[in-house]
């Protein structure tokens, strides 16, 4: 049913399509099924009467059939495949966009690496299906039908060899389709994982070098590979066995027709012509019920994949995107957070309990503590990557669950702890928030960023490639440029999550002094390890289990807040920040 919903729904806007082919592929099965009828007239009211004429006349006759024949099938071939890669097309753009919909919970929950196999192998499983069917299932059934009738109208005496050897063919394809359906199922599953590996390797690549694990990695993609290799054999096998079954069907068919239709010859029952086309029309049937089988090899691995883009379409995202876009847009850039608690599905406690703060605009805001203290939940939850489950984010006093994704690009701009850059040119890069945005502003954006030496060091400078995920510059280049990203989108409110830590004390000094001219006016929100990068903000908070345990200046909280000094105790011997 769910490969049934999801095709029709698809197929819908190109039904004109649809009728093309269905109508072209009627013309072209009906002359087909007419071509063995005009081939025994001329067997028998021709060359065994002498009758030239005859044979002339009904072979253009046959000549003019196949012609249109030829004609409808290109024609069909020519709609269906439209068709089908239109349906294919759309299919993968509503899977982009539904997973661009959803929300990091739901991403997590799915995978990176299901969702990549979802979004590309099972549309194509199932636009392949559609193809074949297009191509074969309409033509399929009426020819079967059609031959059925025809060889009835030639010989009735035979139609027993059809009974026997169709419902035989049916049974044979029924019983496969029992066994090859969980193996289909298995093997997409086989297919996400071994994706999960070979993408997990190939993003940790420089770990797995480091660590000196090739060896493991490998032991672990071939056991992953194995898998796949055992699930794709059985199935193999049944290919296997599928085709010679069938085939040897087909040949004691054909063999029956000739004995027993030669027997009713002999005894001047039935015509050659007519014993001819009767097994013409038996090929017929049977070649139908072929491509029927061809189909039904397919149908299983596609109804699989059906429902796993179904699940993938019919997900509910946890952030609902507002629809009302008159809401009034912050301005100023006051980040508020009211009592807000947040936890992760299936943890045992909440990452953030009972948080209350504000960030004034034209001041910075630092939010520090130890690993797994909810920092970067705390900074995720105010451009609403995650929704509270308690209290409320507001910009300016308006919900950020108000805000569209619009509205909120164009207010919040982050600088993500794990800086990324999209393959591309560094200026597309930078312009990634802000299209229109000029060579002068990007050029000063870089320059507050520390990043303009090294971009004019490069050949290209702004059009120099940028490899996927910003692997060919080192780390400390790669944050300063999404810094500088964040910069030429100009937002009211700036989030920095852990955005220095790739840079010397040096360059992280000059950063932050040229940042605070540039942001004077807006709304700074840094998250930070290193207490040199955040000494100087305007107010500190202290997060300790999810909760703020301390607020106020770097000096006021060393003398007041234990779980600060203890921090910057830690960090005395490697940066001297007391």
């Amino acid at each position: 049913m769910a490969l049934l919903a999801l095709t029709w729904r698809t197929a819908k806007p190109y039904k004109g399509w649809l009728v093309a082919v269905f109508a072209l592929q009627l013309i072209s099965t009906i002359a087909a099924l007419y071509l063995p009828s005009l081939n025994a007239q001329i067997i028998d009211e021709g060359v065994s009467t002498g009758n030239t004429d005859f044979i002339w006349a009904t072979g253009m006759t046959m000549l003019t059939v196949c012609l249109v024949q030829v004609a409808a099938a290109i024609g069909g071939v020519y709609f269906g495949a439209k068709t089908a890669m239109a349906i294919g097309r759309d299919l993968r753009r509503e899977v982009y966009r539904k997973v661009d919909s959803l929300g990091a919970l739901e991403v997590g929950s799915f995978g990176s690496a299901t969702l990549i196999t979802r979004g590309t192998n099972d549309v194509q499983q199932v636009q392949m299906l559609v193809l074949m069917a297009l191509n074969f299932m309409v033509s399929a059934p009426i020819m079967c039908v059609g031959g059925i009738i025809m060889a009835l109208r030639e010989d009735a005496g035979l139609s027993w060899l059809v009974w026997v050897s169709v419902p035989l063919l049916f049974i044979i394809v029924g019983f496969l389709v029992y066994l090859l359906l969980p193996l289909f199922r298995l093997m997409q599953d086989r297919i996400d994982g071994i994706n999960s590996v070979l993408r997990e390797q190939i993003v940790g690549i420089r770990v797995v070098r480091a660590f000196v694990r090739e060896p493991f990695e490998s032991e672990r993609y071939d056991r992953a590979n194995e898998a796949l290799t055992r699930v794709s054999v059985k199935v193999g096998n049944i290919f296997v066995l599928m085709f010679p079954v069938i085939m040897m069907v087909l040949h004691l068919a054909t063999a029956a027709v000739l004995w027993f239709g030669g027997q009713r010859v002999e005894a001047g029952e039935m015509q050659v012509g007519s014993l001819t086309a009767f097994l013409q029309y038996l090929l017929q049937i049977l070649t139908a019920v072929m491509m029927g089988v061809f189909m039904a090899m397919m149908i299983p691995r596609a109804v699989v994949c059906a429902e796993r883009i179904t699940e993938v379409l019919e997900t509910t995202p946890s952030l609902q995107v507002p629809t009302n876009a008159d809401v009034r847009i912050p301005t100023a850039g006051r980040v508020e957070f009211s009592h807000v608690t947040f936890g992760y599905p299936g943890a045992e406690r909440p990452v953030l309990d009972d948080v209350t703060f504000t960030a004034e605009p034209g001041k910075t805001t630092a939010i520090v503590g130890s690993t797994g203290s909810g920092k970067t939940t705390l900074l995720s939850l105010i451009p609403r990557l995650y929704d509270p489950q308690e209290g409320q984010v507001t910009i300016d006093g308006v919900p950020v669950s108000a805000l569209t994704r619009q509205q909120m690009a164009g207010v919040v701009g982050i600088v993500p702890q794990k800086p990324y850059l999209f393959s591309g040119t560094i200026g597309s890069n930078l312009r990634f928030g802000r299209p229109d945005a000029d060579e002068t502003e990007i050029w000063a954006a870089l320059h507050t960023a520390q990043a303009d030496d090294f971009v004019r060091a490069k050949p290209k400078q702004l059009d120099d490639r940028v490899a996927q995920g910003g692997t060919n510059v080192s780390g400390g280049q790669r944050q300063r440029l999404c810094i500088a990203r964040a910069l030429v989108a100009r937002p009211r409110v700036y989030l920095f999550d852990d955005s220095f830590s790739a840079l010397d004390v040096a360059t992280d000094a000059r950063l932050r002094a040229a940042l605070a001219k540039d942001t004077s006016d807006a709304t700074v929100i840094i998250v930070a390890q290193r207490i040199a990068t955040i000494r100087e903000a305007d107010h500190i908070l202290v997060l300790d289990n999810g909760a703020i345990v301390g607020r106020g200046t770097h000096d006021e909280l060393l003398e007041t807040n234990d779980t600060y000094r203890e921090i910057v105790e830690s960090q005395l011997t490697t940066e001297g920040v007391a």
